[in-house]
This record gives structure tokens, sequence and C-alpha cells, in this order.
């Protein structure tokens, strides 16, 4: 039998066992009852829930004003991205939010995905360039908004596989043409970019112009041609702005991974902190960071 490591109440009470277990619950997923068997496996700790939550809401009151440093940054952000994905929590329906730009990431767990969201997270801040899906609450908070290329891609893929209609494939074709000029937008001068945006433009015209007698068709004739002028944003911003809202999808993953696991917490303050721990984790990975190494270093400070 492997030789437990055995800590003190005091060791165990540091900076030390509260980033294991803080990691364990909010990166690895760890029920209650599972996250008891890790610590008295690894450290031969008998702790109770009540414990495990008096120490955990410990933990995450170390991350508040890192959040709130995580916040001031976005706002100042020329770019922005957002997303949200469903969540459970006090057995209610709720979601989980991501805001992030080039040197920030902010989680936020809520009860709404309506606009009042942004508008309290971006405080009257107006960024240049706003990036997300077409949904509603999401539009309307910078000088400009580039909508995420991949999502019409996968409503014109859908359309392409249901209907023998060729206006679909020309808009795949057309997508694909965009997408091969996101690769090696920053290799391209300023007019060069210009003169492309120009073509690309007129071609979409004329392929939402184009008649067709397929009702999915002429669907998504009408939503493409809503967002038309949200589809091209980023080749005036060449490396700053990309053409997709994947960077908000990735980061959304492990909330969807918990949800699907969990079911969704019990309580607000367990969402809320988690939250708020992913946010203070995941801005510094954008430059390197790892995730326990943050988390201790954040609840030793």
């Amino acid at each position: 039998m492997p030789e437990k490591l055995a800590l003190s109440a005091d060791q165990f009470a540091g900076s030390g066992s509260h980033a294991v277990a803080t990691y364990l619950k909010t990166f690895q997923v760890l029920s209650y009852e599972q996250l008891q068997a890790a610590l008295s496996d690894l450290f031969g700790l008998t702790l109770s829930q009540g414990g495990l939550v008096n120490l955990l809401q410990r933990a995450q009151r170390r991350f508040r004003s890192g959040r709130e440093e995580a916040v001031s940054t976005l706002c100042r952000a020329a770019v922005v991205a957002s997303d949200e994905t469903g969540a459970r929590i006090e057995g209610s329906n709720a979601f989980h939010w991501v805001f992030h730009a080039a040197d920030a990431v902010v989680h936020q767990a809520l009860p709404t995905r309506g606009a009042v969201v942004v508008r309290e997270m971006m405080d009257g801040q107006w960024p240049a360039v706003w990036i997300s899906d077409r949904y509603t609450a999401q539009q309307g908070h910078a000088a400009q908004h580039q909508t995420c290329l991949a999502h019409l891609a996968r409503d014109i893929a859908y359309v392409v596989e249901a209907s023998d209609d060729p206006v679909p494939w020309r808009l795949q074709l057309w997508l694909a043409s965009v997408f091969a000029l996101a690769e090696r937008v920053t290799t391209l001068a300023t007019s060069t970019l210009a003169a492309k945006r120009r073509s690309l433009d007129r071609q979409l015209g004329a392929i939402l112009a184009t008649p067709s007698g397929c009702d999915l068709t002429c669907d998504l004739q009408v939503k493409i041609g809503r967002a038309r002028a949200q589809l091209l944003i980023f080749l005036a911003h060449p490396g700053a702005v990309g053409p997709t809202n994947n960077g908000s999808e990735r980061l959304l993953r492990p909330a969807v991974i918990q949800r699907k696991i969990t079911n969704g917490y019990r309580a607000m303050w367990a969402a809320e902190g988690e939250a708020a721990i992913r946010t203070v984790v995941d801005t510094p990975r954008l430059t390197g960071g790892t995730p326990f190494g943050t988390i201790l270093k954040t609840v030793s400070a």
C-alpha cells in the first residue's frame, strides 16, 4: 500500500490544500463525495461536506479582486467577444456567460441571457468591435459588429444537405473563399483587403438577389441579408478581429462539461464562485499561465 501524505490540521487549513480542493472541484468537476474521497486518498484527511463547503467558500473569496481587475481590463478593450450557454442553478434554468478580449477573460453565472447582462458588464464602455453570434441580446454593444461566420457555415451546410437548390452551394463556396482570405489577412496590404472586401460583398449581393423557389433557401437569404453588414468587418481589423467566435465557444466548453456531468449547481454562491475562479485562471492562460499555478498563487496571496 502506498504511504499517504500526512498533513496536520494547520497544514490542511493552509493555502496548498485550499488550492488542491479548489482545483479538483472546479477543473476536474469532482462531486463533494468524490472530493472527499480524493482528499482522503491523497492526504489521509476526513472532512464532512459542510467542511468542504466552508473551505471552498473561503478559497473563492480570494478570487474577487482578480475578477474585478479582469472586468476592468475587459471594459477598456477595443475588441470584445461574448457568448453564453445554458446552466442549472438551484434547480432552475440559468446561463453561463463569457466575455473575452486580447488580455482578459470574464465568466459570469446569471439567471438571464438578456442584453442587460452585456450592458452591466461593460458599464457604459463602447468597444470598436464586438464579436458574437446573431442573438439579439449580444447585438448593438460596439461601434461595429462581427457576426460569427462559423454559425453561418453550419446554417448553410444544413440547407445544402436538405435541398437541391444551387444558391446554398454558391453561398458555401463564397464562405470558403472568405475563410481562405482570413488565413492570410495579416499578410495583405490595407488597400488589397479593402478591394477584396468590396469584391466579396458584390458577390454576396448577387447570390442573395438570386430568385429561388426553395423555402429553406429563401429563409437563408433573408437571414444572411440581415447580417450582411456584419460579415466582413474582420477585414478592416487584420489580426485584431477574427471571422468567428470560436474563442468564446472554447472558453465555454468547460462550463458545458460541468453541466453535463453534474446537472448544475446546488447554490448560486457555487456558480458565482466558480465563474470568478475561471475568470482569474483563464485570463493569465492567455499568456501561458496554468490553472493550478494560478489558483495556488491566488489563494496564497
